[in-house]
């Protein structure tokens, strides 16, 4: 019942209604880019025999060439020798984030080949931008998960044992969320080996501390309820009335914070990667996507699709978090017609 008077109250907003919507399309599409952006094609079909270069690397000489090397499917070679004895299923875009298309001189604008251009090096930014966004939504999510799961278990443990442990935890966690985050993780990304899990495991050391304060509160609040006391009182575990009493209805004040901690990650590790602090050299990534626009502001086409993409991702995640945030608010919930819950149950 309450999930869906929350599930009606986000549909009549239309604007996070459908930023839910489009966020999951442009998710589906970043999932799907070596299937949506790749210089091997999906399936190739050659002397009766079947290949899927997407899945495994296959030798030249399996399709005609003289070498045991990786075939090159944009080879003219073996793609002819494909033609003549069979075919092959390429992806709409026939670019990985790394190819480089020698026929332009870089950076070029969009074309018919190229749909959003090249960059410097030749590389087609479609490709680049669909690889890019695959990196900081998964990287996006991951920290979200992981630092909330931090946060909450942190928060928990101080809102309900209180005392001494409360003050020394809320001690720590003001010095600790008083030093210079961006200038720290500069300086660790500038003595370690940058890589995808080195930021997340880096990023993780400052990012718990967002929603310790709201569960904290939330925990203060609950642990002089009646029914927290009574469990207390009969013999109940205090990690089993954290997790099956108190947390629960914890998570209902937290969770509309999700969007909003997935969009600072996002915004970390873009501003991470325009610095050239993120991901190695020669990834996709969404901040050096703006470090090739500002590298070349002749290429109007690379700014207009950073600011695009950045500016449009990050809105439509605060779309959905006030959405969230309004579907969740109890006054909301008594305002709402009861004929509109009963209509949608």
């Amino acid at each position: 019942m309450r999930g869906a008077r929350s599930w009606t109250i986000f549909r009549a907003n239309p604007r996070g209604y459908w930023s839910l919507w489009i966020f999951l399309v442009v998710l589906a599409a970043s999932l799907c880019a070596p299937m949506i952006a790749n210089d091997r094609p999906l399936i190739v079909r050659y002397q009766s025999h079947w290949f899927f270069p997407i899945l495994r690397d296959h030798p030249e000489t399996d399709f005609g060439g003289d070498f045991a090397t990786n075939a090159d499917f944009r080879d003219p070679y073996i793609a002819g020798s494909i033609r003549k004895q069979g075919w092959m299923l390429n992806p709409p875009i026939p670019y990985g984030y790394g190819t480089v298309n020698f026929q332009v001189v870089p950076p070029s604008p969009p074309s018919r080949d190229n749909w959003l251009g090249t960059d410097d090096q030749g590389r087609d930014v479609l490709a680049r931008l669909i690889y890019g966004m695959r990196v900081s939504l998964v990287f996006g999510f991951l920290l979200t998960v992981l630092s909330s799961a931090v946060g909450i278990a942190a928060g928990a443990v101080q809102g309900y044992f209180g005392g001494l442990v409360d003050l020394s935890l809320q001690r720590f966690i003001e010095i600790w969320g008083g030093m210079p985050t961006l200038y720290l993780l500069l300086i660790m990304g500038s003595l370690i080996t940058p890589g995808f899990f080195t930021l997340l495991g880096l990023m993780l050391l400052f990012s718990w501390m967002q929603l310790v304060q709201y569960v904290r509160a939330e925990f203060l609040r609950a642990r002089n309820f009646d029914y927290v006391k009574g469990a207390r009182a009969m013999g109940v575990g205090s990690a089993t009335i954290i997790h099956r009493h108190i947390l629960p209805n914890a998570l209902v004040a937290t969770v509309t914070f999700l969007p909003f901690i997935m969009t600072g990650s996002i915004t970390a590790l873009t501003a991470l990667d325009f610095l050239g602090f993120g991901m190695p050299p020669g990834s996709a990534s969404l901040g050096e996507l703006i470090a090739e626009a500002k590298n070349n502001l002749i290429a109007w086409w690379l700014s207009a699709v950073a600011f695009v993409s950045i500016g449009g991702v990050l809105s439509l995640l605060t779309f959905i978090g006030e959405a969230v945030r309004d579907a969740l608010d109890p006054r909301h919930a008594d305002s709402l017609p009861s004929s509109n819950v009963e209509q949608t149950i």
